[in-house]
């Protein structure tokens, strides 16, 4: 018993991981065909991995304050309309992906979400909640660079000016902002109350102190404060303040960037391989972006056609708007479907036709959207 014990534990880590072992193994297998060398070095983008290491760490110190979901319960206890609750929740998670990334906007705020429907009593509209969030984690960060892992690798591996950025991702953003808001039109503006008290209080001294390491880790980002001196400085408060934060940074995440660095580095190596790719990304990067992302997910994605074009621009949109579209296209994506069928078991035929559904209408009028828009431009 004790064996089968341990075997489900190891089944269960390799499944909340699968995407960091796919990445090991892919790793391994091109280090057959491009032998370990000199040239490896070269592979890893450094400040990519420091920034995103000293932001997820100051990230899990807000977190375990409750910063975020004491801020978001006080502003849903303030709605008394269900559509109004849906416009808040998707905001919310639009605007916290945006600051805490995609991943640990749905960590924090699809519990919320449950429990709003839940008190309200409206569990039937749950699936469509889940989902919404869930594309509204995907698109939020698209518009920073610190928004999603695969902004802040590209906008530090192509040097992208933060300004140009910004206007680079902001017709696809607001795009993004109009279709979640017309996804809310067809719930009813049912009436209802909640008068939920929480036993949870802000701790203000330490809620000043994660706020201000948070805004210097913005700073780093924006290549204002070198990356070196973050590295440093940040780790240290937090092994003092809150031990436990470093603790819960998604190292498995971090650990994804660095065997693709090493995949994507390999194949770029190998003549017949950076051949193909390039001709495919030199036809179309939108569209050879978003497909990819539908197959291996968006981070990966970013990291390898990034070794294999110089159109930033068009890779850039590929990768957030392909984080739209299949389970698999962001792993954000696979953190609310187990979640969902966690709590509802017997529905998760009706979550994924769902999902599916508003997946590909987001995926399908955003890329054509783009796709219009480059043209005019041309």
């Amino acid at each position: 018993m004790e064996i089968y014990g341990d075997s489900l534990k190891v089944i269960r880590f390799v499944k909340k991981n699968i995407v960091f072992f796919i990445a090991a193994l892919a790793a391994v297998v091109s280090c057959f065909f491009v032998p370990p060398d000199k040239e490896y070095l070269n592979y890893f983008d450094w400040k990519t991995l420091s920034c995103l290491f000293i932001t997820l760490a100051v990230i899990c110190a807000l977190r375990n304050i409750k910063f975020f979901t004491i801020l978001a319960r006080k502003l849903v206890i303030m709605t008394g309309n269900l559509r109004t609750l849906f416009v808040l929740l998707i905001v919310i998670t639009f605007i916290g992906s945006m600051i805490i990334a995609n991943d640990m906007a749905l960590i924090t705020f699809l519990p919320l979400g449950y429990f709003a429907l839940s008190v309200a009593k409206q569990e039937k509209y749950m699936a469509y909640l889940f989902v919404l969030q869930n594309i509204s984690a995907n698109l939020g960060g698209m518009l920073t660079p610190f928004g999603n892992p695969q902004n802040l690798y590209l906008y530090s591996y192509f040097n992208i000016p933060t300004g140009e950025f910004c206007l680079i991702m902001l017709p696809a953003f607001l795009l993004a902002v109009t279709l979640l808001l017309v996804a809310c039109i067809p719930v009813k503006s049912i009436k209802f109350t909640l008068n939920e008290k929480f036993p949870e209080k802000l701790n203000i001294p330490k809620t000043i102190l994660y706020i201000v390491l948070f805004l210097f880790s913005i700073l780093i980002v924006f290549r204002i404060i070198p990356f070196g001196v973050g590295l440093v400085l940040i780790p240290a408060v937090l092994f003092f303040v809150d031990r436990e934060s470093l603790k819960m940074v998604d190292y498995g995440l971090l650990g994804t960037f660095f065997f693709f660095f090493i995949f994507a580095g390999n194949l770029a190596r190998i003549e017949a391989v950076n051949s193909l790719m390039s001709t495919l990304l030199e036809k179309d990067t939108l569209i050879v972006s978003i497909l990819s992302c539908q197959v291996i997910s968006n981070v990966p994605s970013a990291i390898l056609l990034s070794k294999f074009t110089s159109d930033y621009p068009a890779l850039l949109l590929g990768v957030n708007i392909g984080g739209t579209g299949t389970l698999i296209a962001s792993l954000a994506s696979l953190i609310t479907f187990n979640e969902f069928r966690i709590l509802y078991p017997k529905q998760t035929k009706k979550y994924i036709l769902i999902f599916t559904g508003l997946n590909v209408a987001f995926v399908v009028i955003l890329t054509v959207a783009m796709k219009l828009l480059s043209l005019i431009k041309i």
